[in-house]
């Protein structure tokens, strides 16, 4: 796959696309604890109808409709105030869908963005009115801007007070990267608890240690996302456990929490669905599990440190 097919402006819609995963669980179970006020859901994503929304030619899945009513009927339920809207790979770096749920949003919202170099200022400072604070770099799939280009992209992010968002395997980059990271002039967020390969072990494994270290230093921030994508038994996931722990226990200022909503992540070279569909009401309440059911620290993942990284008034 070409740089031009992960991340060219796409210019035209394809009439017959046709969904090959499925949506989520619109039945959202009322979970053992309401969010406190001015929680957020820091990782998540919105999708139009497929025949109707410009989808990057180079994606791996085509996913089905999961509409902004839907993401506000789930947040009634949990109690969600705030959410930030993650730019998915299959957009490639076309903004325009997600720029107008973000818009849409108002206040409650914030969105990650792709963007490379090619990018103008004026396309940046557009996106930053809107209410985004930060750009991705998806490394662990296709879709993303090259890894090449990050120092230029973090310079000129910079100046609008955004952070580097990154999808990547820990247990494959995250020793090679670390120190490149470190060096950034802006706060880095990494996705999915760094997504970790259990074959190499638990916690202990060096890309995962890696990314404990960056966490101390205050400025590396981790999403505790994403349970489902290291233990396909389903709920309650007890496989992830080890990993968010350590996340919680080595730097609790540094973790948010995110559900991925409408869940993307069931996709295989091979477009093979893997596991049951996630319900948000056990997500949520694992989070919990994750605190000891500590309240002050539950709302602190939930609610100051979202604010902080993501500007939102408490």
């Amino acid at each position: 796959m070409t740089k031009e097919m992960m991340t060219k402006e796409i210019d035209a819609v394809e009439p017959n696309a046709v969904a090959d995963i499925p949506g989520p669980d619109l039945n959202t179970k009322t979970p053992r604890r309401r969010a406190p006020a001015g929680a957020c859901d820091c990782h998540l994503h919105i999708f139009g109808k497929p025949n109707k929304v410009k989808l990057n030619p180079g994606r791996e899945y085509t996913p089905a409709e999961a509409d902004l009513e839907q993401l506000e009927a789930r947040n009634k339920v949990l109690g969600i105030d705030n959410v930030v809207v993650v730019q998915p790979s299959t957009y490639g770096i076309t903004n325009d869908f997600i720029y107008e749920q973000v818009q849409a949003l108002g206040e409650h919202g914030r969105g990650v963005a792709v963007t490379d170099l090619s990018m103008s200022y004026k396309d940046l400072e557009k996106l930053n009115e809107a209410g985004y604070q930060g750009t991705r770099f998806n490394v662990a799939a296709a879709g993303g801007t090259p890894l090449s280009e990050l120092g230029a992209v973090a310079e000129r992010i910079a100046p609008l007070g955004w952070n580097i968002q990154f999808f990547l395997q820990v247990s494959k980059s995250m020793v090679e990267l670390a120190d490149q990271i470190a060096k950034l002039p802006v706060p880095v967020v990494i996705d999915h608890m760094g997504a970790p390969d259990l074959s190499l072990g638990g916690p202990e494994q060096p890309g995962f240690q890696a990314l404990l270290n960056l966490m101390k230093g205050g400025n590396t921030y981790v999403k505790l996302c994403g349970a489902y994508r290291l233990d396909f038994s389903g709920n309650p996931w007890p496989t992830a456990d080890p990993f968010a722990r350590a996340l919680i226990e080595a730097a609790p200022d540094q973790c948010v929490w995110g559900s991925d909503w409408p869940h993307p992540y069931c996709v295989t070279s091979e477009k093979n669905v893997l596991g049951p569909m996630p319900n948000d009401g056990d997500l949520f309440d694992k989070l919990l599990d994750w605190c000891d059911n500590d309240e002050d620290l539950w709302k602190k993942i939930l609610v100051d440190n979202p604010s902080k990284l993501y500007d939102f008034n408490e």
